[in-house]
């Protein structure tokens, strides 16, 4: 049978033929699937084929992964419709049984072939118009801009015969795909805009662009979708897996010039991200499914969706037009990247953050990672929904909030803690002054009065700079009812916890840490950066300071979940350490609903007799 091998450090995709029921994978010559690699093991895995059924085995300790599930030796796994094996830097499918990942490169040849399309009209157009080579354009000089604009129609045009029909067709389905995802969105929540207007409104033909939006709205028309605020996520899902079929039944009839003007509209708007906005990066910013964008040099553009990281399609045309699109990330906010700071982070007008590492840090290119700005925010209700918490753990922590318990939210990078954050924070009651400290501001809260606070790095001279510990101190002196900052990561987690302890009740923050006593050890050793003080004494400074930890984790399938929610109790005695109580449990990853393990809090007593919360939510 046949496998397609993707080769993730070149880029390269091929098709390996190998015969048996059994094939063994590895680096070894005598191998039925050869992979050469340091980092695959000389036998490293093998297929069975059993009946019409296949399975997967791993036969070395250096890590065989299926569908994001690592395999243990000698314990075979089904290989399932579209599963791939991972193993060192290749994904290996079976074409035959996985139409998708055989659907998925034909598409990424056909983009291949736009993409160099698109090189040559860029090429051009910085010829004409004389620009450097990073095709870098003042904004500001409306003229300038609109002749470029007009030119880069003009060379569309001209070289529009060079394009063979698979490629028009595939120019036809990225265009309409952002236009029907754009539309679905738009009628859920309203208009997704853009900073700047892709092409000029004087090069657009009316009557091509009123069919164009009768061919989205006919195509969304088709979609079982429910248009309702809150279920933005399952209609954009549905749009997804409904779009290809639809678009094949309307590619047929879609006349030859509303072909020939759509691949125009999309050559010129690629381009004209590049020359005026993001790059490739522009629509998947816009794209609401897409949580996190990262660029591995200019040829690797991965996403992640439903919080599993993927390849895209997509890249740039060289190095120096990933810089100059750096460049215009970091101008703004006045940040800047070079060999002397080949390190710097930043936010977008959105709120997203970037963060960039050029060399001589980064051996592979300039490298980018976007975290994007939720622009719909969660509630409470949505995590439920997903799974996340169960509904008397959120109730629990709505009347801790509420009640002025000081949280520490505690988890691993991506696991949601700063959404967590986000939804706990805004149970908050609307009556208190609320002070909000952050590295890179993401916080979004309802409540009327918050004061939001953002550090500052350097400036070119190495002056400016105000930390987050700067902050936190001066937020003791702005009379604040709480105090919620968004990561602990220094010395200003003394700051935070002598807040906690002197009249700030009520106040959150996050640090990353895998389990409830992993977080108590990291504040000891964040405090210890601040000053040094006998550990007896950081331990007092933090059980008199924090209520409670909460755990959250982020699993291999992009699942994100809370695990633990803990009262941190006392010092003790006998060990001298920072003693706490589970109070609910996640014991089983597939059940969302965290056990209560019988435990009950030191306060609970005072906050049901106050009515913040029920006794209910311990049974």
């Amino acid at each position: 049978m046949e496998f397609q091998v993707h080769d993730h450090s070149t880029n390269t995709r091929i098709v390996v033929h190998a015969d048996g029921d059994v094939i063994v994978i590895g680096r070894d010559e005598r191998c039925g699937l050869r992979l050469k690699s340091p980092f695959v093991a000389r036998r490293h895995a093998q297929i069975v084929r059993r009946g019409n059924q296949l399975f997967v085995e791993a036969l070395s300790r250096a890590g065989t992964t299926v569908a994001n599930r690592q395999l243990s030796i000698e314990r075979p796994t089904k290989l399932d419709f579209g599963d791939e094996i991972q193993i060192g830097p290749f994904t290996v499918a079976a074409i035959g049984r996985d139409r998708r990942t055989a659907r998925a490169d034909e598409l990424a040849q056909l983009q291949a072939r736009l993409m160099d399309f698109e090189k040559q009209v860029h090429a051009e157009l910085l010829e004409r118009m004389n620009l450097r080579v990073t095709g870098r354009l003042n904004k500001s000089d409306a003229t300038f801009v609109r002749q470029c604009l007009t030119q880069l129609d003009q060379i569309v045009q001209q070289k529009m015969s060079d394009l063979p029909e698979p490629v028009v067709a595939h120019t036809l389905r990225t265009h309409l795909h952002r236009l029907v995802i754009a539309e679905v969105v738009r009628q859920c929540q309203g208009r997704v805009s853009t900073e700047y207007r892709d092409v000029d409104p004087a090069l657009l033909d009316r009557d091509q662009e009123r069919k164009i939006s009768e061919l989205v709205s006919a195509m969304v028309d088709l979609m079982p979708l429910l248009f309702d605020p809150a279920s933005v996520g399952e209609d954009l899902s549905v749009a997804e897996e409904a779009f290809d079929d639809l678009f094949d039944q309307h590619y047929k009839q879609t006349p030859a010039d509303l072909r020939q003007y759509i691949v125009r509209r999309t050559v010129s708007k690629d381009i004209a991200d590049i020359l005026l906005g993001l790059g490739p990066l522009q629509d998947l910013l816009e794209m609401p499914s897409v949580s996190e964008i990262m660029v591995v040099g200019k040829d690797h553009i991965y996403i992640e969706k439903s919080g599993v990281i993927q390849p895209t399609t997509r890249s740039f045309f060289s190095d120096e037009v990933l810089m100059s699109i750096i460049e215009r990330i970091l101008t703004p906010v006045g940040r800047r990247v070079d060999t002397s700071t080949p390190l710097v982070d930043a936010r977008l007008a959105d709120g997203s953050r970037v963060n960039v590492v050029i060399s001589p840090l980064s051996l592979v290119g300039p490298c980018v990672t976007i975290r994007k700005f939720g622009w719909v925010p969660f509630t409470m209700d949505d995590l439920i929904e997903r799974g996340s918490i169960s509904e008397q753990c959120a109730a629990f922590l709505q009347g801790c909030v509420v009640g002025r318990k000081n949280i520490v939210i505690s988890g691993g990078t991506g696991s949601g803690k700063t959404t967590l954050l986000n939804v706990v924070a805004a149970y908050a009651r609307p009556a208190e002054r609320i002070l909000t400290v952050e590295e890179s501001a993401e916080l979004k809260l309802p409540q009327p009065h918050v004061v939001s606070l953002e550090g500052r790095p350097a400036n070119v001279e190495g002056r400016g700079a105000y930390t987050i510990r700067d902050l936190v101190r001066n937020a003791l002196r702005m009379r604040p009812d709480r105090i919620i900052v968004g990561e602990v990561r220094g010395p200003e987690a003394l700051d935070m916890l002598q807040a906690m302890n002197t009249g700030h009740d009520g106040s959150l923050t996050t640090l990353h840490a895998n389990n409830p006593q992993d977080a108590a050890h990291r504040l000891e050793t964040l405090v210890l950066m601040a000053v040094d003080m006998p550990m007896r004494a950081i331990r007092e400074q933090i059980v008199t300071a924090v209520d409670l930890i909460v755990q959250v984790a982020r699993y291999a399938d992009g699942r994100r979940r809370v695990t633990h929610i803990t009262e941190i109790t006392g010092i003790d005695p006998d060990l001298g350490q920072v003693r706490m109580e589970d109070i609910f449990k996640l014991t089983d990853p597939d059940q969302p609903r965290l056990r209560h393990t019988g435990y009950i809090p030191t306060f609970a007593e005072a906050l049901v007799e106050k009515k913040f919360i029920d006794v209910g939510v311990f049974l």
